[in-house]
């Protein structure tokens, strides 16, 4: 079996799809996003499929489309959905494979299930996205330990947003874990640009391997 990369955040909106959208892209990968909640302005998958470069048919169908945007427990309840664990099985591909997690790591996808519990249940390295803003040092540590407290492994940290040289050691030297690059903030954010700025920001072998 090919690679699996677990994407996460430390929290909403940190920017882990555009993150998820440049690794699938660079690693020539398919991607899936497992549970996708809210449909209206549009959905992750929609963002990765303008942004990586790759095929639509690299992009796997979510094995959840919820309406509204919310935490996926919510959102499945409102629908009328229940959400089964037993669905949220890693696809089998030959290419490697950029999974996006919903939200944060402790989003809950039921009312007893977190997103973590599904990760530690994969298996799968996690790269772990984190801004670069007030407030991301505590966010990242915490994050690390509830992965670490599940023996998940961790592949490293991508930074997003402007350099911030001091949060980004003060992460590294507290959590040991890798630092991967950092994606700045694009004036343009379309595929080429996002594609030349992983390249200049990142080393795409780093993710093919676990600490």
């Amino acid at each position: 079996m090919s690679a699996r990369i677990i994407v996460t955040g430390t929290d909403t909106g940190v920017g882990k799809t555009v993150f998820a959208a440049a690794l699938a892209g660079a690693l020539d990968a398919d991607y899936w996003k497992p549970v996708q909640a809210g449909l209206d302005d549009g959905t992750d998958r929609d963002s990765v499929l303008q942004l990586s470069g790759l095929p639509e048919a690299r992009l796997l169908p979510e094995a959840y489309r919820l309406n509204t945007p919310a935490s996926p427990h919510l959102a499945a309840e409102l629908d009328g959905i229940t959400i089964d664990p037993e669905r949220l099985v890693l696809p089998r591909t030959e290419r490697p494979l950029v999974i996006e997690g919903a939200g944060g790591l402790l989003v809950p996808l039921t009312r007893t299930l977190l997103t973590i519990d599904v990760f530690a249940r994969w298996q799968a390295p996690v790269v772990l996205c984190a801004r670069t803003t007030l407030g991301t040092i505590n966010h990242t540590l915490l994050s690390v330990e509830a992965l670490r407290a599940r023996h998940i492994p961790l592949l490293g940290i991508a930074f997003i947003g402007d350099e911030n040289a001091e949060s980004e050691r003060v992460i590294g030297d507290f959590s040991g874990a890798k630092r991967l690059g950092r994606l700045p903030h694009l004036l343009t954010l379309d595929a080429a640009a996002l594609r030349a700025a992983f390249a200049a920001n990142f080393n795409a072998a780093d993710f093919l391997k676990a600490d």
